[in-house]
């Protein structure tokens, strides 16, 4: 049976599905992966046929359908505001990951996000990723206190504004940024963690 691993924050610009794309490309390394592009901007359904290492499907079927899918992983990537549908997805997901960068805005549009997964009841299956963070920052430090009140997991791991990130999608993976790379083995291993 699949494992279903939906990416979504209801604010736009936090990296989703960057860190949708690499975290697929890490898993697949050694498991079948897919990702449902379930964004209208569909970024990474154009890209679907450069990538050779997972399936990028984009999604315009029903969301039950998911669940017939014979892959070991399916990432969901979402567009901000997907409201009517993020109940749905919550509940059929068995991991929420919720990029954020440490932002007070990302902060304040956070708590709609969590508070469909708390109605849900499926806080224990989330977790908060700080994505695209800058280094050496006290905002961040700021940002997981004010995170504290909501009571969801956050990952020890904090992916860091790389430009190998950034560039990831177009050279299939980080390539050779050791650091960047080391910050996706810890992710993900909190990501595998996390679905045992």
């Amino acid at each position: 049976m699949s494992k279903t691993i939906l990416i979504t924050h209801q604010k736009g610009g936090v990296g989703k599905s960057t860190l949708t794309y690499n975290l697929a490309q890490n898993i697949s390394k050694n498991s079948s992966v897919a990702i449902l592009d379930l964004d209208l901007q569909g970024s990474l359904s154009s890209i679907k046929d450069l990538v050779t290492d997972f399936e990028i499907i984009p999604y315009k079927g029903k969301i039950k359908e998911i669940l017939n899918l014979n892959y070991d992983f399916i990432f969901i990537d979402t567009p901000p505001y997907l409201s009517q549908q993020l109940p749905e997805l919550i509940q059929l997901a068995d991991l929420i990951i919720i990029p954020t960068k440490a932002g007070v805005l990302d902060l304040l549009a956070i708590k709609s996000t969590i508070e469909l997964i708390q109605n849900e009841n499926k806080t224990n299956n989330s977790l908060v990723v700080f994505n695209m963070i800058k280094p050496n920052t006290t905002l961040t430090l700021d940002i997981l206190i004010g995170l504290e009140e909501y009571n969801i997991p956050i990952a020890k791991t904090h992916i860091s504004d790389l430009v190998a990130f950034t560039r990831s999608v177009l050279i299939g993976g980080v390539g050779n940024d050791k650091n960047a790379q080391k910050q996706l083995d810890k992710l993900t291993k909190e990501v595998l963690t996390k679905l045992i």
